[in-house]
């Protein structure tokens, strides 16, 4: 079993190997937008109907038009069915993700005295509305409705909903139905995949149009946002899980392989790497996996193994801290864990992360579910450019200036010089002497 995990020597290997391993399931979506089109398509065309079709069709959901939104009385069915435990994690994960998301807010609004009687600053409105997007294909998942839902409210959205599919019983998972009720969501609608975006982009008869939507999912719905752009506010690019564990020589390997677990169980679109500069722990980590999959669950088992024997994951060696850092910040993972006697002596090296975990008591299992810091990541190289989603994707600034009169002449003057070399009449005109002899005038 051991040789059916991939193990790399980065050094090794070509330009384009090295470039191939940068590579993930999203990096190529011609097909996927060709049938995200057509699904588009018929949702704009059909409305709730093409909603039911590809219900039936892709979830094997036994919903119809009239049960596509989530009622008070399934509200109230799963909030019973939630066990205790569930219940007390649920609210436990909703607080501190609530905590951090309150203590990122910006203040409403600012202004500070730029010059001397120049005053500038920023004020804060929320955006309109947003859908939160909550993926089942693999699982049920109320962690991602936490993580996109509760920024929602902390921003002021004043319209968030839920879209996630139903089960093959027509009924949307028992603890996500809570998490929406602890979280304060009450629009639950029963679609997923590429259709679902496209219900929100134009709305149907059931499901509201709405001008974002966030939340990870599959390479459909990463089509689908790309297709539909210019209609609806596609957010944060989440699309499968993916993970670097960096492990120094200092680290233990076999603790380091338990956490390269996490993101491969995730499916087989997944990608999954553990990079060090140490053999012995490389080794350490090759002889601790089959192990570690031996007490999964079948599934999530065959998830990891084909991640982690295919082309998206594995264990790389690397020469040196300098060659893992490098890889780590061409890859921009979505999630990267630090294991690391001295974690910290790294961070300051990484520049390219959707989150940074440090240290062997902060796996990634922990930032996916209860730390506090939002778990919905840019993916496929995106933290590049992206951060985390957070407070400031459900808000948005205007800028606000005032100037005093003692503070115009100046301000005036170099306005005008850059205006008429600009060609601008009419914004030289504004700041011109015209203006002084009509305040004159006026007064």
């Amino acid at each position: 079993m051991v040789e059916e995990i991939r193990l790399l020597t980065l050094q090794n290997l070509s330009a384009d190997a090295r470039q191939k391993l940068l590579l993930r399931t999203e990096s190529d979506l011609g097909h996927y937008l060709n049938t995200a089109q057509t699904i588009i398509k018929a949702v704009q065309e059909e409305g709730d109907a093409a909603l039911v079709r590809f219900g039936r069709d892709f979830d094997k959901a036994a919903i119809e038009p009239g049960t596509i939104k989530v009622t008070e009385e399934e509200f109230a069915r799963a909030e019973a069915a939630v066990p205790a435990e569930l219940v007390e994690a649920i609210r436990f994960a909703t607080e501190s993700i609530r905590i951090f998301h309150q203590q990122q807010m910006p203040e409403r609004m600012r202004m500070e005295e730029m010059r001397p009687g120049v005053f500038c600053g920023e004020k804060y409105a929320p955006i309109p509305s947003v859908a939160c997007y909550v993926p089942r294909g693999k699982g049920s998942f109320p962690s991602v409705l936490m993580m996109t839902a509760v920024p929602a409210v902390v921003a002021g959205v004043p319209k968030v909903c839920v879209l996630t599919p139903a089960g093959p019983d027509g009924r949307v998972d028992d603890a996500t139905l809570f998490a929406a009720q602890e979280v304060g969501v009450s629009e639950v609608y029963k679609c997923g995949g590429a259709q679902a975006v496209a219900a929100v982009a134009y709305g149907t008869e059931t499901v509201p149009k709405v001008d974002k939507i966030v939340g990870p999912g599959s390479p459909w719905v990463v089509a689908a946002k790309q297709l539909l752009a210019d209609v609806i506010d596609p957010g944060t690019p989440a699309g499968p899980s993916e993970s670097i564990v960096f492990a120094d020589s200092s680290a233990d390997g076999a603790l380091a392989a338990l956490d390269l677990i996490i993101e491969s169980e995730h499916g087989p679109d997944s990608s999954a790497y553990l990079i060090t500069n140490s053999e012995q722990v490389a080794q350490a980590a090759l002889q601790a996996i089959p192990g570690y999959w031996e007490q999964l669950g079948e599934t999530r088992r065959s998830f990891s193994k084909t991640v982690l024997s295919g082309e998206r994951g594995g264990i790389i060696i690397a020469e040196d801290i300098r060659s893992c850092i490098d890889f780590i910040n061409d890859y921009a993972p979505e999630h990267l864990m630090i294991h690391s006697r001295e974690p910290f002596a790294h961070l300051g090296s990484i520049t390219n992360a959707g989150e940074i975990l440090l240290g062997e008591h902060t796996p990634i299992s922990l930032g996916n579910y209860v730390l506090g810091p939002n778990a919905v990541l840019p993916t496929s190289g995106a933290a590049k450019l992206h951060s985390p989603l957070g407070v400031y994707d459900y808000l948005k600034a205007t800028g606000i200036g005032y100037v005093t009169s003692n503070a115009y002449t100046t301000l005036a003057k170099h306005t005008h010089a850059l205006a008429v070399y600009e060609g601008f009449d009419g914004h030289a005109l504004a700041v011109s002497e015209l203006r002084d002899t009509l305040q004159q005038q006026k007064g």
